[in-house]
């Protein structure tokens, strides 16, 4: 079937169930139908004297475009006064409702806290006491103690190092966020999520 026939068609079946209800925009658009029908008429009459049966077929194909279009432009010409169709009707986006896009297991690292530092000081001082004499002594005891508390800190740090769960959501709206979980949430990609306060859960 040739496209513009297609659209057409479809076009009219829209409007149908419209015009029903507004006869003003029934009137219009069948003036403007018949004027568009009159000349197809007329240019069909015009082909039938063309010298050549190719010319005469194309001569057609060309009165049928025209007519498809104007069939169109009536329908545009309409489409204001008339209501929108039901299923024209967007229906609102679910903000809250998203899909799950990624989930990544990781590793964060915990935070040192005092112990770490006055102990690994204290390792440090000794050590760095073990050094020299004197003036040099009481040097690497201080060196042995700054370098022994940052140590220790980053020690501390290492053994509260736990694993988290980072979960992408994309949301109907468009937004995207990432939600951490310290254990397993059990999602995977392709889930669908709402959310829930400041995490989310499936739906």
């Amino acid at each position: 079937m040739n496209k513009k026939v297609l659209i057409a068609s479809l076009m009219l079946t829209a409007v149908t169930g419209a015009f029903a209800q507004n006869p003003a925009a029934r009137q219009r658009y069948a003036e403007e139908s018949k004027r568009a029908s009159v000349r197809y008429n007329d240019d069909k009459k015009l082909c039938a004297d063309a010298s050549t049966s190719s010319a005469r077929m194309q001569c057609l194909r060309d009165a049928r475009a025209e007519y498809n279009a104007a069939l169109v432009q009536a329908k545009q010409n309409m489409s204001k006064s008339l209501p929108a169709p039901a299923a024209a009707r967007v229906e609102p986006v679910c903000p809250e409702c998203g899909k799950v896009v990624a989930v990544e297991m990781a590793e964060k690292e915990g935070e040192g806290g005092a112990l770490g530092v006055i102990a690994g000081g204290v390792a440090g001082a000794l050590l760095g006491n073990q050094v020299g004499g004197g003036t040099g002594r009481d040097l690497a005891t201080i060196a042995g103690a700054a370098g022994g508390a940052l140590a220790g800190h980053k020690i501390e740090q290492k053994v509260k190092t736990t694993k988290i769960w980072n979960v992408t959501v994309v949301f109907e709206g468009g937004n995207k966020q990432t939600y951490s979980f310290e254990h397993d949430p059990g999602m995977m990609s392709g889930d669908l999520v709402r959310s829930n306060g400041n995490s989310i859960a499936r739906r």
